[in-house]
C-alpha cells in the first residue's frame, strides 16, 4: 500500500470530491479525517471507510471559522497520533457577477475558498513540523483560477489566489520536508457546493466526457505518494484537457 501508516486530513470530505479521494487514500492503507461541516455526511464516509477495512473518523469543521481548524488540526493528531498528509478541497462558489455580489457573499467565499487553504495549510505543518516526519499537502484549485468567468468573481479571485498559495507554501515548506502541490480540475463531479452530478452536464474538453471525482481522486494519490517525490510547487491540470483548448476549437 502506497500510504501505509499515514494520516491524512481531506476537507468537504462529506461528498463528491472529497469523498471519492477520503476512500482511495483509505484503500491505500492511510488513516482518513473526513472534515465536513454536515455531521451526518461526514460520519457516513468516515462508517463507509471503516466498513470497508479502513480507518477513518469524522470531524465537523466550519472551515470559515479560525478556531474550528485549529481544533480539528489538534483533534486530528490527538485521535491518529500524526498527521502526514493534508488535501485541501472545501470550496463554495459565489456564481455572481461582481455587480450583484455583497461584501459579505465574497468575504465568505474567499473564507472558505482561499483563507481556509492557508489556516489549515499553516496548522498542519506545524503539526508535521513538530512531528519531524516531513509531510504533503495538496491544495484542489480550479481552471476558473486561471481563466475569467461571466458568473463568478469571489470564485475566481479565491481560485486564482491558491495556485500561488501553493507556490509560497512550497518555497516556504520545503526546508521542512513538505511537499505542497496543486490540482486544477474542471466540472468534475456535481458542482461546487451541491450534491447532485448531472451526466448530461455540457462538457468542452478533449475526452469527450464530464470528468468524474475518481479522476481527481487518483491525480491526488499520485501527489500525496511517493511516486511523486520530486514534484512540489505545481499545477496538476485534471480537465480533459479543456485547457489546451482555444476558443474556437469546438
Amino acid at each position: 500500500m502506497k500510504l501505509a501508516g499515514q494520516v491524512a486530513i481531506v476537507t468537504g470530505a462529506g461528498r463528491n470530491i472529497g469523498e471519492e479521494v477520503s476512500k482511495l487514500l483509505a484503500s491505500e492503507g492511510a488513516s482518513i479525517a473526513v472534515v465536513d461541516l454536515d455531521k451526518a455526511r461526514a460520519e457516513k464516509v468516515a462508517a463507509d471507510i471503516v466498513a470497508s477495512g479502513g480507518k477513518a473518523q469524522a470531524f465537523v469543521c466550519d472551515v470559515a471559522k479560525e478556531a474550528d481548524i485549529e481544533a480539528a488540526v489538534k483533534g486530528v493528531v490527538a485521535a491518529f497520533g500524526r498527521l502526514d498528509i493534508l488535501v485541501n478541497n472545501a470550496a463554495i462558489s459565489d456564481n455572481k457577477h461582481m455587480l450583484e455580489i455583497t461584501t459579505e457573499e465574497w468575504n465568505r467565499t474567499i473564507a472558505i475558498t482561499l483563507t481556509a487553504p492557508f489556516l489549515f495549510g499553516k496548522n498542519a505543518a506545524k503539526a508535521m513540523i513538530e512531528a519531524g516526519n516531513g509531510g504533503k499537502i495538496v491544495n484542489v484549485s480550479s481552471t476558473s483560477g486561471y481563466y475569467g468567468r461571466n458568473r463568478a468573481i469571489g470564485y475566481t479571485a479565491a481560485k486564482g489566489g491558491v495556485v500561488n498559495l501553493t507556490r509560497s507554501m512550497a518555497i516556504q515548506l520545503a526546508p521542512h520536508n513538505i511537499r505542497v502541490n496543486s490540482v486544477v480540475p474542471n466540472k468534475i463531479g456535481s458542482p461546487v457546493g451541491k450534491a447532485d452530478f448531472d451526466p448530461t452536464r455540457p462538457v468542452v474538453n478533449l475526452r469527450k466526457r464530464p470528468g468524474l471525482p475518481i479522476d481527481l481522486a487518483r491525480a491526488i494519490l499520485f501527489l500525496v505518494s511517493d511516486d511523486s517525490d520530486f514534484i512540489a510547487g505545481t499545477d496538476l491540470f485534471v480537465d480533459g484537457g479543456c485547457s489546451a483548448l482555444m476558443p474556437g476549437n469546438e
